[in-house]
């Protein structure tokens, strides 16, 4: 499926998003991705934006990491108003990876193979580390394959019963 374009009130959201990460994370940032249907260009009014932050290094656990985010939040307390004037409801939804959690992969990655608009790449880590995982699905022939307008993932076609493989 064709990356279609991203409405403009998306494009400044992520924009301004992309900025308040390099200013509460500074040095420490090393990459964003905009990732789900408002990255595939296909976003409802109440479409979430979809982030994959990548930091090093990162408080431990979720609700931690959810925690600090919330100051980039409340920067973008603003620009989400102006897109509620508009009759759009986005919230952002962030996923947050240190350097070695993206290294080790996730299931998460496949679908942002495709999808995913990087918008903060420090020396390219993210582009790396999708085109190193988008080669170990390709060693294994995995595919991602489309039913109308969904997907599911096969990912390993010549699978055996019994077989153990990795992502």
């Amino acid at each position: 499926m064709a990356k279609t374009s991203v409405h403009p009130i998306y494009g400044q959201l992520i924009e301004e998003a992309a900025a308040a990460c390099r200013r509460h994370y500074g040095a420490r940032l090393v990459s964003v991705a905009v990732f789900g249907s408002v990255a595939r260009g296909t976003p409802s009014a109440d479409s979430d934006i979809d982030l994959l932050i990548v930091a090093d290094p990162l408080p431990t656990g979720r609700v931690a990491r959810s925690a600090e985010f919330a100051a980039v939040e409340q920067s973008l307390a603003e620009p989400l108003l102006r897109a509620e004037r508009i009759g759009l409801h986005p919230t952002f939804s962030a996923v947050f990876k240190t350097r070695s959690e993206v290294a080790a992969g996730s299931p998460l990655f496949l679908d942002m193979l495709d999808d995913a608009r990087i918008v903060v790449d420090r020396g390219g880590f993210l582009r790396g580390a999708f085109a190193a995982f988008a080669a170990r699905l390709a060693r294994l022939g995995s595919r991602r394959v489309w039913r109308g307008d969904h997907w599911f993932w096969d990912l390993k076609p010549d699978y055996k019963p019994g077989e153990v493989f990795e992502l």
